[in-house]
């Protein structure tokens, strides 16, 4: 039987305002638990929520950069359920009048071609708190778990597609594209780790040329692309399995754990009428005119297909390194300050895309916490443009740039690492590598043109070793070959 996957998304993304969607409470990161949670994100009673200008301006932007339908009129409503995090036993948020309509995000794929997922609509609502599981106080050890209200009330857009995905690789590609949208609007940070996006996943299967959706399962608070791509991949293979044996899919919520990489039923899933929707008495509709709306598509910072397609035109990139260092805003940033400073683009864009990114995704950090500044980067390009140092040679002055042992001239300098480029000292290390092997000298001048390339890396490993790989390479072919072919 061939089966068709069938994934629809409900991302949180948490809107970078410094106070809270109701309250004027901070919305700053990791501060210590219950430290910046009001008596409105507590529900004390008597108190009233106060709506945050910018968490509405913030959702518009959204709106407009998906080209979607704004809500000049959207409606607050509470959404009943009991948690422990949710001390008001209800959440504030939209259903009915959402503030942002139908959209669409156009996705590249691995092979080069676009699909346009399409967006279904984007509402704002209030964050619940945190439950923490994991204490090692005597809390822990007595089988409890801990409640950290600082997140209560934080400002989200929920953002849910239509069911167009179809498979993991549509879904971190729609994923990252969200990502890149929303740090490019400045309305999140992006830093996923700390929760500001979330992604809860819906997924069914079904036979290949049926229209009808089989029983979906939500997966939720994913917060990386590798642990979305595990999970779907897991989901979908258990489902699969599931049918394929005679059996049939329950419609659930479930928990994925990215230590384990495992997964597990939390509860049934619940339906709309589940929650007993209606309107919050508290908040009177948000009405948004026309010159507000048009005041904000005007204002609109640069999207990343328009980055993309400038880095192309600037700075000769191709289409592909365009488009990854275009697609996140801090990234953007970070590779044009450091082409800046090194006037060379394409080195730029190898480093980042090489070194930087490889480290960046080895210590799961994004680049805002890059532990080599753009500056620092060019710095070492440049002694790479002047022939100071080799390639190789650039990459273990990097590792002692990240490991914060300074720039690039003061390591090169206490290391010692200055590639040798004098003529004379080039020409001694070849004369010595030749006298010592003689044999394979003999076999080079015998051979033929096709076979001599390679034979001729032997004699150049030989020097670079004898240098420490401090011999500038072009020189020493340059000489090598003279000598050898004389």
């Amino acid at each position: 039987m061939e089966w068709e996957t069938v994934i629809g998304l409900e991302v949180h993304v948490q809107l970078a305002t410094k106070t809270k969607i109701f309250s004027g409470a901070s919305t700053a990161f990791g501060a210590e638990p219950n430290t910046q949670a009001c008596a409105i994100d507590l529900a004390m009673p008597g108190t009233l929520p106060s709506p945050n200008a910018e968490a509405f301006r913030y959702a518009v932007m959204f709106g407009l950069a998906i080209d979607a339908e704004i809500g000049k009129r959207s409606v607050f409503e509470r959404k009943n359920y009991f948690y422990p995090d949710l001390p008001k036993g209800y959440q504030t948020t939209q259903l009915a009048e959402p503030i942002v309509g139908a959209g669409h995000v156009d996705i590249q794929l691995e092979d080069g071609s676009e699909k346009r997922i399409r967006i279904h609509h984007a509402h704002l609502e209030e964050d619940a708190g945190k439950s923490l599981h994991d204490l090692s106080s005597s809390i822990a050890s007595q089988g409890m778990s801990g409640i950290d209200l600082n997140r209560a009330g934080t400002p989200l857009i929920e953002i849910v597609t239509e069911p167009d995905i179809r498979n993991a690789e549509e879904a971190v590609a729609f994923a990252r594209k969200l990502h890149s949208i929303v740090t490019s609007l400045g309305i999140c940070d992006g830093e996923m780790s700390q929760g500001s996006m979330r992604f809860d996943v819906n997924i069914s299967v079904r036979l290949k040329g049926e229209e009808e959706f089989g029983t979906r399962t939500e997966t939720k608070n994913l917060n990386s692309f590798k642990f979305m791509e595990k999970c779907i991949h897991q989901e979908v293979e258990r489902q699969i399995d599931v049918l394929e044996d005679g059996g049939t899919i329950t419609q659930e919520t479930r928990l994925y754990d990215g230590e384990t990489h495992t997964a597990r039923a939390m509860r049934s899933k619940e339906e709309a009428n589940d929650y007993r929707y209606f309107p919050c008495p508290d908040l009177l509709p948000v009405i948004l005119t026309d010159d507000y709306i048009e005041d904000l598509r005007q204002s609109l910072p640069e999207l990343p297909d328009a980055r993309k397609q400038r880095f192309q035109q600037d700075y000769g990139l191709s289409s592909y390194d365009a488009g990854v260092l275009g697609s996140d805003a801090a990234t953007a940033h970070y590779f044009e300050s450091c082409a800046t400073a090194a006037s060379d683009a394409k080195l730029a864009a190898n480093w980042v895309m090489g070194e930087i990114s490889a480290r960046l995704n080895a210590e799961e950090i994004s680049i805002s916490h890059a532990k080599v500044s753009a500056e620092q980067l060019a710095g070492l390009i440049s002694r790479i443009k002047d022939q100071t140092i080799s390639n190789k040679i650039a990459k273990q002055v990097f590792e002692a740039m990240w490991a914060g042992e300074g720039d690039a001239d003061s390591i090169i300098d206490t290391k010692g690492l200055k590639q040798v480029s004098d003529s004379g000292a080039i020409e001694k290390l070849v004369d010595d590598v030749i006298a010592n092997n003689p044999q394979q000298v003999e076999n080079y001048r015998k051979a033929d043109d096709a076979k001599r390339p390679k034979m001729l890396g032997f004699f150049v490993g030989q020097i670079m070793k004898a240098s420490k790989g401090q011999a500038n390479p072009q020189q020493v072919n340059k000489v090598l070959l003279d000598k050898l072919n004389a």
